[in-house]
């Protein structure tokens, strides 16, 4: 009896209490369990911008800032003369047609391993990795016992095919692990039901799979286009001093050497810059092509 006389009473005071008494007492109670969090999160936005900034952040300023240590005249002329340009061109458009091809085959291997699976399709996958493995160093040593001077694959040392094809190698695993996890994750109802229809797997294929695939298509091919912009390590064995087979990376390696030329960091920063800005540019179309689909869901 007393302890509902006492949970009455208490029943009471509280129905009894004003209402704008139980608000600000809660209210009170609210910002205090609220601040902790708060505060934790400004101390973690903080230590992520500071660990940004000083990572990523002040080195790309650096370079950038040394890209124009002798004004815009300077910087064109660093990237512009005919060494540079020529190398610019080269790894541009080696990188180019490399994230197109493969994103074609990247594409056509993550059909086989989730769609077509046969006997050793895991260890493929696991082969597929390799590249992702191992130091770039040791792919170019690869690359020449494979395509070098008495090789047991064809002579391509010194020769643009034979970038071509190291870079191929070392881009391997960006589309199939992009593109991947995007087939095991699609609804096959929409194809079968096309197929019932009468239509062709080619026409399935164009109609209802490969739009589902293109975000995951564009991620793959930019990222391989920006490891194939930056490699030097693979490069080194395959490529020779000549200018027509000299990758951007190679020659600014070549200008931060040459301590006889007092302008060779200035140059070696602005063919740098155009290599960054050209990765730039690749990840902001990337992020809209992410955009739009995330928009049409």
């Amino acid at each position: 009896m007393t302890a509902q006389l006492d949970a009455g009473t208490t029943g009471e005071g509280d129905a009894t209490a004003p209402a704008g008494t139980t608000r600000r007492r809660r209210s009170a109670r609210g910002p205090r369990a609220g601040m902790p969090i708060r505060r934790g999160a400004g101390v973690t936005l903080g230590l992520v911008t500071l660990w940004l900034t000083l990572l990523v952040l002040l080195p790309l300023i650096a370079v950038v800032g040394k890209a124009f240590d002798d004004g815009w005249s300077g910087f064109w002329s660093a990237i512009t003369n005919p060494s540079a340009a020529t190398a610019l061109r080269l790894t541009v458009g080696l990188s180019l047609i490399v994230a197109i091809v493969g994103a074609v085959m990247g594409t056509v291997v993550a059909w086989v391993l989730v769609r077509e699976p046969f006997r050793g399709s895991r260890l493929l996958d696991l082969v597929i990795d390799i590249p992702f493995a191992l130091p770039t160093i040791v792919a170019g040593i690869v690359m020449l016992a494979v395509y070098g001077s008495g090789g047991v694959g064809p002579d391509l040392f010194g020769t643009r095919l034979g970038l071509f094809v190291t870079l191929l190698f070392v881009t391997l695993p960006f589309t199939v692990r992009t593109v991947q996890p995007v087939l095991l994750d699609l609804d096959r109802d929409a194809e079968q039901a096309a197929a019932s229809l009468g239509a062709s797997p080619a026409v399935v294929f164009r109609r209802i799979v490969l739009p589902q695939l293109r975000p995951a298509l564009a991620s793959g091919a930019a990222l391989a286009f920006a490891r194939a912009l930056g490699e030097y390590g693979s490069l080194v064995f395959i490529s020779s001093n000549l200018a027509n087979t000299k990758v951007a990376s190679a020659l600014i390696y070549g200008k931060y050497q040459d301590a006889e030329n007092p302008l060779a960091l200035q140059q070696g920063a602005a063919i740098s810059t155009v290599l960054l800005l050209a990765s730039a540019i690749v990840l902001v179309l990337l992020d809209l092509v992410q955009r739009r689909a995330a928009r049409r869901g």
